[in-house]
């Protein structure tokens, strides 16, 4: 393998397992000639796959475990018998530097475990956090944490506010991204304590984004921001919500544009801008939640995802190498840790 970017493949995770991660890795490569695959799976399956990709075959390596981790598995269980499964053995590539991440779309908690407990977080990253792209009125935004972290303290917040703004900055090209902090209201006496020690700090400090302050739960989907910064509960429950509300909207207009003759006649008028709109909110598009903040990268593909949302997963992770990200996140964090201000602030 000669390429720059190598990328471990846990093949069996997910819903559908190597009939959607081969057909993803071969699109992927046909858009970026520069990655090669580290492929862990239980031949049976995937060699018959990879068989019908002759392109990828060359540019892969295949290693054989008919060990995978269930959706079911508890983390702790998966950490006790998971040992050979394709998942674990994709993070150690990882670890031992053979390659440059892991894309999975297996259990999310075993896999947050094993990245924790094998790739160890970046230095100066007390807790690594879960974070996805969504599509805004003005754009898109980066929002963080979306699971990983239930309660955080203002120092574990200010964090994810670099973590996200250097994710950002380096791989959305945003010259100085804006960063909110999610919270109830806009005021400033609004909010738990932690969520207002937060601010105080990103509000002295200097860091690779601008502090926006206080947004609320509309301002994600209206863009107000460029990076939205929450604790894992709470982050978790807006993701869950918004994806809710876009089933809901589609199950509202599929039953409007049935009610009558005149109805579907609009709908076939309209079938280019309903296509558009689709597009535009197509979740395999945003598809690839990041683990930020581990020492290597790691990518988190959603269990039900087909082929093209698996492949955007493939090259979240790619553009997350190709830009060094750790390392730049790495050089942010000794700045922000040297900073009188942010020492005085959160006690360190």
């Amino acid at each position: 393998m000669t390429n720059n970017y190598i990328i471990a493949l846990d093949a069996m995770g997910g819903d559908f397992g190597p009939s959607v991660y081969i057909p993803a890795a071969a699109n992927a490569l046909d858009k970026q000639k520069d990655l090669e695959f580290l492929i862990y799976g239980d031949k049976k399956i995937v060699r018959p796959l990879l068989d019908q990709h002759e392109k990828l075959k060359k540019h892969s390596i295949f290693h054989h475990t008919d060990i995978t981790i269930s959706s079911h598995d508890k983390p702790s269980k998966a950490l006790r018998h998971g040992k050979d499964s394709s998942m674990r053995l994709a993070i150690e590539a990882v670890r031992d530097g053979q390659a440059h991440g892991i894309v999975s779309a297996g259990n999310t908690g075993a896999l947050m475990v094993m990245s924790k407990l094998i790739l160890k977080s970046l230095p100066g990253i007390s807790r690594p956090a879960i974070a996805s792209v969504m599509p805004t009125q003005n754009g898109e935004v980066v929002m963080l944490d979306l699971g990983a972290n239930l309660v955080c303290d203002a120092e574990i917040l200010v964090q994810f506010a670099l973590l996200g703004a250097v994710y950002a900055k380096v791989v959305q090209g945003v010259a100085t991204p804006s960063v909110g902090l999610l919270n109830v209201g806009t005021e400033e006496m609004k909010g738990h304590d932690e969520i207002r020690a937060a601010a105080e700090v990103l509000s002295t400090v200097k860091f690779p984004g601008r502090y926006h302050g206080f947004i609320e739960g509309d301002d994600i989907t209206k863009g107000t921001v460029d990076v939205v910064v929450t604790d894992g509960f709470t982050g978790n429950v807006a993701l869950k919500t918004a994806e809710g509300v876009a089933k809901l909207t589609k199950h509202f207009l599929t039953e409007a544009f049935k009610s009558s003759p005149l109805a579907i006649m609009g709908y076939l008028l309209s079938m280019g801008a309903m296509k558009k709109m689709k597009d535009q909110v197509d979740p395999r598009k945003y598809n690839g939640g990041m683990f930020l903040g581990v020492n290597g990268v790691c990518v988190k593909s959603h269990g039900s995802s087909d082929a093209l949302g698996t492949e955007n997963a493939i090259l979240v992770a790619a553009d997350l190498i190709r830009n060094d990200f750790n390392t730049q996140v790495a050089e942010e964090i000794e700045k922000l840790m040297g900073q009188e201000s942010f020492v005085e602030a959160v006690g360190v």
